[in-house]
Parts: C-alpha cells; structure tokens; sequence
C-alpha cells in the first residue's frame, strides 16, 4: 500500500512541475526506455529464480513493452506535401546553402554534400531528399 501511495505521489509531483509539457524528449525518453528495460528484465530474473512466477511474468511484460517502445521510430514521416507552385529561386538557394552567384560546380556539389546526409538510405527522410531534389532542379534548370 506504501508503494501505491508514493507512485500516485510520484505521479502527482510529475504532473504539476510539468503543467502538461513533456518532461523527456524523443531522444532522452528512449534511453531512459531501454535501460528501464534491462532492469525490468533483470528483476524478472530475479524473482522468477526466487520463486514468484507472476511476479516474473509480469516483469516480463514490462520490460518487453519498454523494449518495444525504445524501437518504435515514432510518427511515420510520410511523403512530402505536395505544394501548389514552383519552388522560389531564393527558397532554393536556402535549402541548398549557396549564394546568388552560385556557379553549377558549387550548386552541385552543396547538393551531393546534403543528399549524403540526408538520403533516406542513409538515415535521412524521403521529404528531405525530395526538397533537395527540387531546389538543384530548380537552379541548374533555370
């Protein structure tokens, strides 16, 4: 009962010093995922060895929804909206980090620069290439 008492206490404090705002990050939520997982899993260890089977399949659980949850990539970035219009000469000169004077050389080579990054093979996403696809279009094609 004591336990029950501190995590709605827990729960509680956590609700009011973050006043509805997320407390964690994408990123910091993950690593906090997995190694709540280990424990869990090291905790099912524990008890199943110690005897208390329900115990350890609910530990099991746990550590199982939080591994899957540390794997989830979250919101799907699906395909780029399509826009309605040509992209403007100054928008693609921003998404491609080259100046007005830009030569084809240098418009080339910022664009195989950022496609490195941002391939969707190479971790990137399919939006990102896109917009860089369309902004070289868009200044080597006139």
């Amino acid at each position: 009962m004591l336990y029950l008492a501190l995590g709605c206490a827990a729960l509680a404090l956590y609700v009011w010093t973050t006043r509805g705002k997320p407390l964690l990050k994408r990123r910091e939520w993950r690593l906090l995922s997995g190694a709540f997982a280990v424990a869990a899993f090291a905790g099912a260890a524990y008890v199943g060895l110690r005897g208390s089977w329900g115990a350890s399949i609910v530990l099991v659980v746990v550590g199982l929804w939080l591994a899957v949850s540390t794997r989830r990539a979250g919101v799907a970035a699906g395909p780029a909206p399509v826009r309605s219009g040509r992209m403007s000469l100054g928008e693609a000169r921003n998404i491609l980090g080259v100046g007005e004077a830009a030569t084809e050389a240098q418009v080339q080579a910022a664009f195989t620069r950022l496609m490195r990054m941002a391939h969707p093979d190479k971790g990137g996403t399919a939006g990102l290439a896109a917009q860089l696809n369309a902004a070289r279009d868009r200044l080597l094609g006139g």
